[in-house]
């Protein structure tokens, strides 16, 4: 699964021993323009099993830009909610060792507007 390509939830819990928790538009994440930039979007996902997560995002330090003078979107975030509260940020490229009912958060960059307002 990818942050571009919406992978079906059931094709991706009988796949791999998780769970979409949910999976929602991530409101006012595009940037503001004469044409609002697209909302980027959450994911969260349960580990039924212990298993290893990798990922690899774009836009995570350098928000996408805006044109003609629109402003730009949000950058993307990814951390992981451990089952015993702690929470651990994940970088644009990376690997963690999940347990059973940890969670990963998966939030998609906005897109740049475009247009002054």
């Amino acid at each position: 699964m990818t942050n571009s390509r919406l992978t079906d939830p059931e094709v991706l819990e009988f796949r791999y021993p998780v769970r979409l928790e949910s999976y929602e538009i991530r409101a006012n994440s595009g940037g503001a323009g004469r044409w609002h930039g697209g909302n980027g979007g959450t994911r969260r996902v349960r580990f039924l099993e212990a298993m290893t997560a990798s990922i690899l995002a774009n836009h995570r330090s350098i928000a996408p830009f805006g044109m003609a003078g629109g402003e730009p979107g949000e950058v993307g975030r990814n951390w992981i909610e451990r089952i015993d509260g702690r929470v651990e940020t994940m970088g644009h490229i990376g690997s963690a060792e999940m347990n059973v009912d940890d969670v990963i958060v998966i939030q998609t960059p906005g897109g740049g507007g475009f247009g002054k307002k």
